[in-house]
């Protein structure tokens, strides 16, 4: 099969009797509701749920091994080859499959809200609910916007389709398969929407870079005066209450681009975790929640339709679909101006971390490159006390190029637009997790707050021996004491046994980087 053959073949599928093309929001509900995919809540969202997968599975999901690409892709555990023989014949399937549904669901917009460098996606769904969630994650088409004239981007899901792994050349019966040559991404057996989300995700971190775009799994937002800060960080870290800030304009949640022009944001909703939401701690989510919203494995009240956002029945993992114009104070469109400040943010569970450093470039890459954060104890299983853990540019398990490009942009961008960057602990302090205490988010905020407005950009800093991070010695609203993570233990021996623990699995973690000999000088004296 050619690129011609598959072209005519989408085309032929797309315009079939059995599609509903770009429906609105209203008939996509009544078409989950009429379809039993899902259920109305009290405040108008629709809940749905996944079944067996409530979350991605990266160990099905393949990139096509293409002339074009075989040479630029990091292949490995993240990025795994199929032949192009193997796609072809279960995309022959696939289609197949879905030419036979009684309908078809088919979304047409885009990725990128910058229109200079915005992707052409279409989004073919076996359930109403899934193109309900690509519609208020992506990008819609406004009236004016020209038909594309580059070839879109083809997501055809099908959940029900279930892979025959001796036969197809998958792992499993699930599969998540990317061909860049032929623009499409095969999903098939999960029901799990945000495979859709971030294979798109996945696709920008390949093609923004050939245009010297920085694609960044990152939050944004902006200040009343301008000064865009982003920030980066995994789950448990703080990004979404962090960056969620009354006194600026969010302008995204997770994904951005970061071009010569500025900062722009991929997709045109969010997609929040929700367990523990309250509309106390996180007003602008929980407010957000409403009619066209889709709830994703969250407990619901079969008589009042009221969600139970505690409730982990289905998955920790529950999570909300929303357009981003559903939160009232953000800017639109999704595009800002070059970043001033830049947050890395990290979960230390062992408490050595100081709360916050200002980083050089070198050491912004070293810990762009790192992506450290903790996992604690009774998270996964078989986890009885924290664990360091690494994500690559916080993002490891979408960057398909290898990660050193990431990491050199990112230095080039922060040398070019003078950025100030900072890491910030939000974790531990006066011991690790079971024996100090979580940072009082108070003084988290203050840090933050401090940072972004420029207040420690000339400030007194005392370095750690250990890290060779340089810390401030006085933030306002925060104790002085509480800056110096090794005042804060009531052993100081006992603090450098930790730190020094803490410093090799960052030294032992770098050593996967090729290309990043300077960088890794400036992860300290004893990383």
């Amino acid at each position: 099969m050619n690129s011609v053959d598959l072209t005519t073949d989408l085309q032929t599928l797309i315009t079939g009797e059995n599609v509903q093309l770009n429906l609105s929001v209203p008939l996509l509900v009544e078409k989950v509701l009429e379809r039993k995919e899902g259920v109305l809540t009290s405040s108008g969202a629709v809940r749905a749920t996944t079944g067996t997968y409530t979350g991605r599975s990266p160990k099905d999901k393949f990139i096509v091994e293409e002339a074009s690409t075989k040479d630029k892709i990091d292949w490995g555990a993240v990025n795994q080859p199929i032949s192009e023989a193997a796609f072809d014949r279960l995309y022959t399937k696939v289609l197949s499959y879905l030419k036979e549904r009684d309908e078809l669901y088919v979304f047409e917009g885009f990725a990128g809200a910058d229109e200079k460098y915005r992707l052409p996606i279409t989004v073919v769904n076996e359930f109403a609910w899934h193109n309900l969630f690509a519609r208020q994650l992506f990008i819609r088409p406004e009236e004016h916007d020209k038909k594309p004239e580059e070839q879109p981007f083809t997501i055809l899901s099908a959940p029900h389709f279930k892979a025959d792994p001796l036969v197809d050349g998958t792992r499993s019966e699930t599969f998540i398969i990317v061909s860049f040559e032929k623009r499409t991404i095969l999903i098939g057996g999960t029901e799990y929407a945000g495979e859709m989300k971030k294979s798109i995700f996945s696709i920008m971190n390949y093609l923004l870079p050939e245009q010297n775009i920085l694609p960044m799994h990152c939050s944004a937002n902006i200040g009343e005066e301008g000064g865009t800060a982003l920030f980066f960080g995994l789950s448990g870290t703080g990004k979404t209450t962090l960056s969620a800030d009354p006194k600026r304009k969010l302008i995204g949640d997770d994904e951005h681009g970061w071009s010569s022009t500025g900062v722009f944001n991929i997709e045109g909703g969010c997609y929040a975790k929700c367990i523990n939401l309250s509309e106390e701690k996180e007003p602008q989510i929980y407010n957000a929640i409403r009619f066209g919203s889709v709830l994703e494995n969250v407990v619901v009240d079969s008589r009042t339709g009221e969600p139970d956002y505690s409730d982990t029945f289905y998955t920790e993992n529950t999570r909300a679909a929303y357009p981003i114009d559903a939160i009232d104070n953000i800017v639109k469109p999704s595009i800002a101006a070059h970043p001033q400040t830049i947050v890395f943010l990290t979960a230390d569970a062992f408490g050595v971390l100081p709360p916050i450093s200002k980083l050089t470039k070198e050491q912004a890459m070293y810990h762009f490159l790192s992506g450290y954060t903790s996992k604690l104890a009774g998270t996964e299983r078989g986890i009885t006390t924290p664990e360091a853990t690494f994500s690559t540019c916080f993002g490891s398990p979408f960057l398909p190029l290898p990660a050193h490009v990431y990491a050199e942009m990112l230095g080039r961008k922060i040398d070019e637009h003078g950025v100030s960057v900072f890491l910030v602990n939000t974790g531990w302090t006066g011991g690790g997790y079971g024996t100090g205490e979580r940072m009082s988010l108070a003084y988290t905020r203050a840090m933050v707050q401090a940072a972004i407005e420029g207040e420690l950009d000339n400030a007194e800093m005392r370095t750690d021996r250990i890290f060779g991070l340089h810390s401030p010695v006085h933030v306002p609203g925060v104790p002085d004491q509480v800056l110096d993570p090794a005042k804060t233990w009531a052993d100081e021996n006992e603090y450098e046994e930790k730190a020094i623990h803490l410093a090799n699995a960052f030294k032992k973690n770098f050593k996967k980087f090729s290309n990043t000999e300077n960088i890794e000088k400036a992860g300290g004296p004893l990383v």
